[in-house]
């Protein structure tokens, strides 16, 4: 049995709307977010802690990842968001969600404070992954320097929002530009994805800002799929059996792939360096794009 942690769809839920993160903890998402970040308002952050703190413990979060955005290391909460949030709940967080994350130092300001929690609390040290979340022209910058910042870190995210306002660019839709002749986030997404395979971390797509367009959702997260990345933001329920679909292989993909592998591991014990499976030659490189897509498939239930 595979030991993939899938990452599918990640789901963004307001740590200040009890009633939206119970019905998180039974949605279909592979990892939820509690946010304490954009999706609470200024003054009601504080107080957004101690709901986040009584779902994280209440609600049955077995079956999935949970995190969550605590506020960016340049506010004046980011500190007691992890104090009182680890402090209180950190047996129940996998990870934590660092937003505009802009150089590797940043890494390791989260991470120091971190690890003096966890040992004050009699937790497990470095127990709690971070997931930073790439934001700016700075962060995209640094991208694989912060890829390779901590052995904690679980993921890289890319966010939209921000980094559309960073680089000055039109329109008000996050994560739309239908108009833009091609791939508008290729290159961003790309410098993420690579930085997140050479640090061998999975990297995630942000939001899709129009829940009612589920075409323009499913394009989206198939534009993010095809550069290689494994999930996307879903800041809606509707949003999730779509992105649970995409970033999964087809069963027919899936099947040929358990041939490949099975066949080139035969091979691989009778001294060939190839094989032909389907009309198709097989060799390392393939194996290895077949292996990953059947830990893939395994975990996601399809094989």
């Amino acid at each position: 049995m595979t030991d993939v942690t899938l990452r599918r769809t990640q789901l963004a839920t307001p740590a200040s709307d009890e009633k939206m993160m119970h019905s998180a903890a039974d949605s279909d998402a592979d990892e939820v977010f509690l946010d304490l970040e954009d999706s609470v308002a200024p003054n009601a952050k504080p107080a957004a802690r101690e709901p986040l703190i009584e779902a994280a413990r209440e609600e049955d979060w077995s079956d999935k990842v949970l995190s969550f955005r605590m506020n960016g290391i340049d506010t004046k909460w980011w500190y007691d968001d992890l104090i009182t949030v680890v402090g209180e709940a950190g047996e129940h967080i996998d990870d934590v969600i660092i937003p505009k994350v802009k150089s590797a130092s940043d890494i390791h300001t989260v991470e120091n404070l971190l690890h003096q929690i966890e040992v004050n609390n009699d937790l497990e040290v470095g127990g709690i992954g971070l997931e930073p979340q790439i934001e700016d022209g700075e962060g995209i910058h640094n991208v694989h320097e912060i890829a390779h910042a901590s052995d904690r870190l679980s993921s890289i995210i890319f966010g939209p929002g921000d980094y559309s306002a960073a680089m000055g660019t039109p329109g008000l839709d996050i994560g739309q530009f239908p108009e833009y002749p091609g791939h508008y986030w290729h290159h961003a997404l790309s410098e993420c994805n690579s930085a997140a395979k050479s640090a061998g971390l999975p990297c995630l797509d942000g939001p899709y800002a129009d829940i009612e367009d589920a075409d323009g959702f499913r394009e989206s997260a198939g534009n993010a799929n095809m550069i290689g990345c494994d999930g996307k933001w879903a800041i809606h329920p509707s949003q999730i059996e779509i992105g649970n679909e995409v970033f999964a292989p087809d069963p027919e993909t899936a099947e040929r792939a358990k041939r490949i592998v099975d066949a080139y591991a035969e091979a691989m014990e009778e001294g060939k360096g190839a094989v032909s499976v389907d009309g198709q030659m097989v060799d390392e490189a393939t194996n290895k794009m077949a292996q990953d897509i059947v830990e893939t498939a395994e975990a996601a239930g399809i094989l």
